[in-house]
């Protein structure tokens, strides 16, 4: 007995007054604890927020490559088509050269062969002038 009390009495009163006075510093650590979870809660929501906003840029970049892709294609084709166009057209216009030098082949066969008529005539001529001078001699 300590004082009149017995220490059971003693044990008890020291008991509760240390857990009376670990009452304030649980609670106070359990607000701490809560207020980290809260900052952690934030930090994640704030992660999971950038990773989004991460998603939809490259969604967004995705989207532009895709149309600027098709945009090429859609060049890429209409070079093609200018390309056949001009093809068909080079050779239209190589044909009418080789039409044309065609042309110009036989026009010139034709003015040989009216050359030849022509030389033909004046020899013709010649004889005839020759005879009539030794028929007038």
């Amino acid at each position: 007995m300590i004082n009149g009390h017995d220490d059971a009495e003693v044990r008890g009163f020291a008991e509760d007054r240390s857990s009376g006075e670990a009452a304030p510093e649980e609670a106070e650590q359990f607000r701490r604890q809560a207020e980290e979870a809260r900052e952690v809660r934030d930090q994640h929501r704030e992660a999971r927020e950038t990773h989004r906003q991460e998603r939809e840029e490259l969604r967004r970049t995705a989207e532009a490559a895709r149309v600027a892709s098709e945009e090429a294609r859609n060049a890429s084709e209409m070079a093609r088509t200018a390309s056949e166009e001009s093809r068909g057209a080079t050779d239209a216009e190589r044909q009418g050269m080789v039409d044309a030098m065609r042309a110009t082949a036989d026009a010139l066969n034709a003015s040989l062969e009216q050359m030849k008529a022509v030389e033909e005539m004046r020899r013709t001529l010649r004889e005839i002038r020759d005879v009539n001078t030794l028929d007038s001699n």
